[in-house]
């Protein structure tokens, strides 16, 4: 699994041009479009026309499952809030697809989109009996695509900036990686929030987020706080292995340590600091000096050259 995402990673960084440049572009301009013609003509018609309907699907109009991105942002409300809707989403589809590439940028929206549609098109209007009452799920059921879409996207930009700012309100700062939790545990509520006998029906938020979890595997540990994720490999190694009455030994990996490890030396090194024994081959991100000062050829690292005792 891990060299076939490496070989994906590889194709899609040699390819990084192709496809559809800035996507999220036109899908903005497409439902702005279709949000301020519905509000003039005062009617869904242009809605009711694009979104997802499996049965109409059924009948011929294909491309239903592709024109319900252009549907996202009925239920926002007013104006202002699909502008601004509309605008955060636009920044965040740029800002991925720079990084990413136009070519895996488009695979992950497409992806994401065509699990939706094939899972809709599966299991769209089943009935199931719960007690004595038989209840019918409408394939109008998974028309929210756009809306999943989006949910993704920010997840997406939260795990690759996690520490990216939004304003709450327009006054209180919040990280990306706080909302893009909070996100996740509403989508996990909202999967249990169905019975037991609408499964698989309550799967779709599952299904929604299917594209996230498969192009970033591991990296989801992206949106836990680099400090909370230490403290748990501290916790958890000081517990493992330990014997009773045995003191704990808390390690430190991010601060390094101030004496030179004998066991990472694999080959002779050049530069040893005189105070604390560090050197280039135990700790490569250090920077070591020679001082003038002192009588004789003594190197320090970057942490003692301005402070300690001239040797005379």
């Amino acid at each position: 699994m891990k060299k076939l995402r490496q070989n994906f990673n590889r194709f899609c960084y040699a390819n990084r041009n192709k496809g559809i440049p800035n996507l999220m572009l036109y899908i903005t301009i497409g439902n702005a479009i279709v949000y301020l013609m519905s509000e003039m003509a005062g009617n869904y018609v242009l809605f009711n026309a694009l979104c997802f309907n499996r049965d109409l699907i059924l009948q011929g109009q294909v491309w239903r499952l592709f024109s319900c991105v252009f549907t996202s942002v009925f239920g926002y409300g007013n104006i202002l809030f699909v502008a601004v809707g509309l605008f955060c989403y636009y920044s965040l589809g740029r800002a991925i697809e720079n990084i990413w590439g136009t070519l895996r940028f488009n695979i992950f929206y497409f992806s994401g989109l065509l699990m939706m549609a094939a899972f809709a098109m599966i299991f769209g209007g089943m009935q199931f009996q719960v007690g004595n009452y038989i209840y019918y799920i409408p394939s109008s059921y998974f028309g929210n695509m756009g809306t999943h879409l989006n949910l993704s996207l920010f997840i997406a930009y939260a795990t690759l900036y996690p520490n990216a700012q939004f304003l709450l309100f327009f006054i209180i700062p919040v990280k990306a990686w706080i909302f893009a939790l909070i996100d996740l545990v509403l989508t996990f509520i909202q999967v249990f929030s169905l019975p037991f006998e609408f499964f698989p029906i309550n799967l779709f938020p599952l299904i929604a987020l299917a594209n996230y979890f498969l192009f970033f595997g591991k990296d989801v540990l992206n949106l836990v706080p680099i400090s909370w994720q230490a403290n748990a490999r501290r916790l958890f190694k000081g517990k493992k292995g330990r014997k009773k009455g045995e003191p704990r030994v808390i390690p430190f990996p991010s601060a390094g340590s101030y004496e030179a490890s004998t066991a990472s030396v694999k080959a002779p090194y050049t530069h040893k600091c005189t105070v604390c024994g560090r050197t280039d081959v135990s700790n490569p991100e250090l920077e070591f000096r020679y001082c003038s000062r002192c009588n004789g050829y003594h190197c320090y690292c970057e942490d003692h050259i301005n402070d300690h005792t001239h040797i005379e």
